[in-house]
């Protein structure tokens, strides 16, 4: 069967470009809505930013040997079963696609308690019908000042909606009170989805 390790297509089929990981993630919502690969309520969209834009990720293509990457904010794909662990999609990942969130969360994000306050992280977690009505952006983010881009942009148009032509900042923003979606604390969020909750609450057939 195709995709029988996840419900997008595999990682070298998934439409992607570097450094648009938001409009990434948009489009594997897109494909799991059409294909009706899984069901879209089971799937969430997380930001990862803070209030300095400075993020620490390991495991990233970009990144060096042990080093983290520094992002000013990524976003990554959630997908929890009934009777599953979460899983993330993570195009710009090095571990593998998908992964679960327990090993994504140790290996990729790892903890803050190392990390000195302006680096710690925020997660604003989407749900992904919202994002797919919500979203939308211009790509204006991308382009220098004189009107270059500073990454090439993906082949397909913008994506908008009626309402707006660019909200992408509403997201990164890790204010609760901007926005769509729920700002957790990374421990928070850690606890929430990759603790033992899913286990505990799934009964034995």
């Amino acid at each position: 069967m195709k995709r029988e390790d996840g419900i997008t297509p595999t990682r070298e089929n998934c439409e992607y470009s570097s450094c648009y990981c938001e409009e990434n993630v948009w489009k594997l919502c897109e494909f799991v809505k059409k294909e009706r690969t899984a069901p879209l309520e089971h799937l969430s969209v997380v930001f990862i930013s803070n209030e300095n834009r400075m993020v620490p990720l390991w495991k990233q293509k970009s990144g060096r040997g042990d080093q983290p990457v520094i992002w000013d904010y990524h976003v990554i794909l959630m997908v929890r079963g009934q009777r599953s662990d979460a899983v993330v999609y993570d195009l710009d990942s090095e571990l593998s696609f998908p992964c679960s969130l327990k090993l994504y969360g140790a290996k990729g994000l790892r903890s803050d308690r190392s990390l000195r306050p302006e680096y710690h992280r925020k997660l604003r977690v989407v749900p992904a019908d919202s994002f797919l009505l919500n979203f939308a952006s211009d790509r204006s983010h991308m382009k220098a000042s004189d009107g270059s881009w500073k990454m090439p942009p993906p082949p397909y148009p913008p994506i908008h909606t009626a309402e707006s032509h660019m909200n992408l900042d509403d997201f990164i923003s890790m204010d609760p009170a901007v926005g769509v979606g729920a700002v957790l604390s990374l421990d928070h969020f850690l606890r929430s989805y990759a603790g033992n909750s899913s286990s505990a609450s799934s009964s034995s057939s």
